[in-house]
Formats: structure tokens, C-alpha cells, sequence
């Protein structure tokens, strides 16, 4: 069963992990098997990282169940994300354009994690967080470049505590094995969410580069327990 958002920042022990991207069903098992929280499918066509209902299908149906599956839409309307929810099995969608709130509570009645993208550089900008407060997170990053995404690039994550708000905040962009500790240190995130960061090629996974991110947040948090 699928733990509410409350409920996940009160047990998590670590940041919580997102690797978003994936687009092949052995490389995507192979993160799995890293043990990050959640992963991402790309359903923005003009991403290189797009995938197919299809694709989507062959990779949620491998991926052990503790996986959080979760779309990733830029600007689709409710019936096509529910489309590519029912049809994928996905425990959760990211809204990465202008979506609006009450989008975000459409889907929050069909009992799914709803990651509402806010961004510091371009609309919807983090000012707007209280707009979608219904969120079960607010995902932030800088939002620079020709696709909605992070476009690898890395910037001021302490930006995101600008947003005071009792909500889980998951930063992205830019993100790598080599800049997430002082990422995590100095936006103290619910999670993170990483793509280009750890890959080999757009969609193809960098397994090493897979488990030294996560074991980089992993050493983080048993130094803060033991502090």
C-alpha cells in the first residue's frame, strides 16, 4: 500500500530518492534494485527521454511494488493523464507545465501522488506554492532552458526554502553524484528527483552513477542521525 505524503516524511530515514527518466525495462530494474523511493517516466514527447504508453507498461510491470511509478506530463489534460495512468499502472503523476490547481485536485481525487513543478526562473514561480497547496509535494527547480525540465543545470537550490509551507519539497535540476550532498545540505529537501545527472545517454541509466548518488545521500543522512 502506498504511504501518504505525511506519513513519508515522518518514517523516511534519508531524503527521499527519485531517478526520472527511464526509458528501458533492464536498465530501469537495475536502478530499482539501488532501492531509490520512486521513478519516473517521461511522457513529454518533445523530451528525449519520452516514452510510449506501451514502453511505460513494459518497465512499471517489472519494478518491484515498493517503486513509486510516477508520469511525468507537461501540460496534458485530466482524461490523457488518466489515460497514461490507468494504462501504465503509475502510483503517481508529476505536473512539469502550467497546470492548474484544480487540476492538481482532480487528480488527487483519483488517490495519486500529485507532484506539482514550480520553478524560480519562469511560470509557474515559486510565489505561486500556496495556489497548490492540495499537492502531495511541490517539486522545485530553476526551470532554465528550451525544455521544461532542469536541462542540467544546477543553481541556487536554497532558493526552494522560500517556500514556507508545510509541504514536502523535492528539489531537482542539476543534480549529480557530485553536487547532491550540498544540495541536501543547503536546501534541506523532503527529496530529490535526478535524471541527467546519472546517465550514460538521454534515458539510459548510469548505474554507477545510479548508486553513488544514492549512497551519497545515504552516508548524509547517517551523519545527521548520529550528529
Amino acid at each position: 500500500m502506498l504511504n501518504k505524503p505525511s506519513s513519508l516524511a515522518s518514517v523516511k530515514k534519508r531524503p527521499w530518492i527519485k531517478i526520472c527518466g527511464l526509458t528501458d525495462p533492464d536498465n530501469a530494474l537495475a536502478c530499482a534494485k539501488l532501492l531509490p523511493d520512486a521513478m519516473g517516466l517521461v511522457f513529454y514527447e518533445k523530451s528525449p527521454r519520452y516514452v510510449t504508453i506501451d514502453q511505460a507498461a513494459r518497465i512499471t510491470k517489472i519494478l518491484p511494488r515498493h517503486i513509486m511509478t510516477i508520469g511525468v506530463f507537461v501540460d496534458n489534460d485530466f482524461n490523457d493523464i488518466m489515460e497514461k495512468v490507468k494504462g501504465c499502472a503509475l502510483k503517481g503523476v508529476q505536473l512539469h507545465g502550467k497546470e492548474s490547481p484544480e487540476l492538481v485536485d482532480q487528480l488527487k481525487k483519483e488517490h495519486l501522488f500529485v507532484i506539482k513543478s514550480l520553478f524560480a526562473a519562469k511560470e509557474p514561480y515559486l510565489s505561486r506554492a500556496k495556489e497548490y497547496s492540495a499537492a502531495s509535494a511541490l517539486l522545485v527547480e530553476f526551470g532554465k532552458g528550451i525544455l521544461p525540465g532542469g536541462n542540467a543545470e544546477s543553481w541556487n537550490y536554497e532558493l526552494s526554502r522560500q517556500i514556507n509551507m508545510k509541504i514536502p519539497l523535492i528539489i531537482a535540476g542539476g543534480l549529480s553524484p557530485n553536487n547532491v550532498t550540498k544540495a541536501v545540505k543547503t536546501a534541506r529537501p523532503f527529496g530529490v528527483d535526478v535524471s541527467s545527472g546519472v546517465e550514460q545517454s538521454p534515458g539510459l541509466k548510469d548505474i554507477h552513477k545510479v548508486g553513488s548518488f544514492i549512497a551519497r545521500i545515504n552516508v548524509l543522512s547517517d551523519s545527521s542521525q548520529k550528529a
